[in-house]
């Protein structure tokens, strides 16, 4: 029996980038051996253990044979006579193709480590096509290492186009393929992963609402990047550089989707985009199974961003209605979540990168404005029910009059 490293703790550590999650495979042993030593087993779709000590994860060398559809669809077959070579070839790149032994040795029977010095992301055998997942997961792994200069070569590319123009990705549920999307996202380049699936089709397949904006002019003015599609990509740049949490990245992929309706000669103008998206918004998220504070934020961007651009411009009575919108009060975190994709958003155009946006703290503070009135001195005054909530409005309209004007921004929307 021989157990190897595998996968991304050994790309990582030839890449000098920490490791975090070390997978080990096994060869030369069944079932029955592993569990004599003490492994415990995991169960799942092919024999995995885990250590009696360090409880990591031990997977038995094995081979596997397409046998339907989507990412669930093959027959894995474990024994001791599959090598790791067999083992290694079932993998998505080259990169992710190598082993290291117990003296620190590397197996790399298909040129991992010469892709890794070239930078490039490539597949490991042809078998790469029978697994539609694959397609995101390059995706994602460009964005991961898009900084260290790594490119999908064009013969795998060539491959995850075969894979979208097959129908293949129609297979994957919503579940397992959100689970890349989000990793996807994440990662230092998110754009990247965006590109990607463009440039192979997938992105027509997957999220055809924004593949629908690449081509669709915006006015010079406020967006000199012109195209939407690209407008979108620098939006999710920013988010990365300014380490956004997910939920404002899936926000900032979503929030302009509605230009992709505008009629042709409307063009490059896009009057209440915002509301127009908000269906399309509304249908990605029910598709796409995306958690629900994910879901939220993305609509509630989607209708107010342009409120928060022109924050300094809007009547109290239009912040007060604003913070009602996102319940501010209770869910400050949301709130804020929702001035960080308005800043990424305005960031997010060619020439705006390092432009203050003002508007960001102005809302915070409005927010915080609002939120300081008291509801126990109006309770002490006897107002109950109805009357209490008209009370507190008003209050909380009169605090935001006073902030607006403390501030400076007297001009009336």
């Amino acid at each position: 029996m021989q157990i190897y490293k595998v996968g991304g703790a050994v790309r990582d550590r030839l890449l000098g980038r920490a490791v975090t999650d070390i997978d080990w495979v096994v060869v030369g042993a069944d079932a029955q051996a592993m569990q004599a030593l003490g492994y415990r087993p995991v169960g799942g779709d092919f024999p995995v253990f885990l250590h009696p000590q360090t409880a990591e994860e031990y997977a038995l060398a094995r081979t596997e044979r397409k046998s339907g559809v989507g990412y669930g669809g093959f027959t894995f077959y474990a024994s001791p006579d599959v090598t790791l070579e067999e083992d290694l070839i079932r993998r998505d790149l080259t990169v992710n193709a190598m082993a290291e032994d117990g003296q620190g040795r590397i197996i790399d029977p298909y040129g991992g480590q010469r892709d890794l010095a070239d930078r490039v992301l490539r597949h490991v055998s042809p078998a790469f096509a029978e697994d539609p997942l694959r397609v995101l997961r390059v995706a994602r792994f460009a964005a991961r290492y898009a900084p260290l200069g790594f490119q999908v070569a064009e013969e795998t590319l060539a491959l995850m186009r075969q894979i979208a123009e097959s129908g293949e990705l129609a297979a994957l549920t919503a579940e397992r393929s959100w689970k890349e999307v989000s990793r996807a996202l994440m990662e230092p380049r998110p754009e990247v992963f965006i590109e990607v699936l463009r440039a192979c089709g997938a992105l027509a397949t997957w999220l055809p609402e924004v593949d629908a904006l690449f081509g669709v002019p915006q006015t010079a003015t406020h967006h000199p990047e012109i195209d939407t599609g690209v407008h979108v990509l620098m939006v999710l740049r920013q988010c990365a550089e300014h380490e956004q949490p997910l939920s404002v990245r899936w926000a900032s992929l979503l929030h302009d989707v509605g230009k992709g309706l505008t009629p042709l000669e409307e063009w490059p103008r896009h009057i209440a985009h915002e509301h127009k998206g908000l269906r399309l918004i509304k249908a990605i998220n029910q598709r796409t199974k995306v958690p629900r504070e994910c879901a939220e934020l993305a609509i509630l961007v989607g209708e107010y961003h342009t409120h928060g651009h022109r924050a300094l411009e809007l009547r109290a009575d239009t912040l007060l209605k604003l913070l009602q919108s996102f319940d501010a009060y209770r869910r400050p975190q949301r709130f804020a979540e929702f001035v960080a994709a308005c800043e990424m958003d305005a960031r997010g155009r060619l020439g705006f990168e390092q432009r203050d946006y003002p508007q960001a703290a102005y809302l915070l503070g409005a927010a915080e404005a609002a939120r300081k009135v008291a509801v126990q001195p109006l309770v002490e005054q006897g107002f109950k029910g109805a009357e209490l909530g008209e009370a507190l409005q008003r209050e909380r309209l009169k605090a935001l009059s006073a902030y607006k004007a403390a501030s400076g921004n007297l001009k009336e929307a």
